[in-house]
């Protein structure tokens, strides 16, 4: 199994048969090099979003059209993506899991806020999720964007996470310290990766608040387009 970050909260997963762009902003994103793109995308079999808003979303219809791959997320903003833009979508809720390329996808609860870009002002784009990802022997937790919240009690205890992509820039997001603090109380990871961090200078710049936070959990700081062996 492998995981690439794109920066910010984007990631290429490659786990059974899938490979999974997960929360793709690749133009525009300060920290993604364009000339990667072509081998950020290569071989992807699906892609998967967390929320509507652009820095989640910004290459997602692109990509899906270009690639002619399917996009899964929250029903409200894929249906309306297959609707309007025509792409193929896999559109479900809290609490189902689909199954993409072997991979076991459930979709589970965050605490943000979700839209689209409107002429007039942001559009509603259906509730904003994180996802657990089993496959290959791992489970992973994808946070998406949120806050701490009693949810992730259940969350953990129920999927038993061992892997936890955590936002935690601060500002938009749960923080270095709110992320560890809720390593700590709901999960027992063997293995956490930050993210929706130094894209910004509103943002976290490193993750050793976290990684002090989280003694013997192995922290990983991503580093743009290298492939991390899980």
């Amino acid at each position: 199994m492998k995981l690439t970050w794109l920066g910010h909260s984007g990631f290429r997963l490659e786990i059974e048969q899938a490979v999974i762009l997960i929360d793709p902003w690749l133009s525009g994103n300060p920290m993604f090099p364009d000339e990667k793109r072509a081998e950020a995308v290569a071989g992807a079999t699906h892609i998967l979003v967390t929320h509507g808003h652009g820095d989640h979303t910004g290459d997602a219809l692109a990509i899906a059209k270009e690639l002619k791959i399917p996009v899964a997320g929250i029903y409200d903003l894929i249906s309306t993506w297959q609707t309007h833009q025509g792409i193929e979508g896999i559109g479900y809720n809290k609490g189902g899991t689909v199954d993409l390329g072997g991979a076991k996808v459930t979709m589970v609860n965050a605490s943000h806020s979700s839209s689209i870009e409107g002429n007039e002002g942001p559009i509603y784009a259906g509730h904003e999720s994180g996802y657990m990802i089993a496959g290959e022997g791992h489970v992973i937790y994808v946070s998406g964007d949120t806050d701490i919240m009693a949810d992730m009690g259940w969350m953990g205890e129920y999927h038993r996470p061992d892997i936890g992509i955590l936002c935690a820039g601060g500002h938009f997001t749960m923080d270095m310290d709110r992320a560890a603090w809720a390593a700590r109380k709901y999960f027992d990871f063997k293995t956490v990766i930050p993210c929706h961090y130094k894209t910004f200078p509103l943002l976290a710049q490193d993750a050793e608040p976290l990684k002090r936070g989280l003694p013997g959990v192995q922290v990983i700081e991503p580093e743009v387009m290298v492939p991390i062996s899980l």
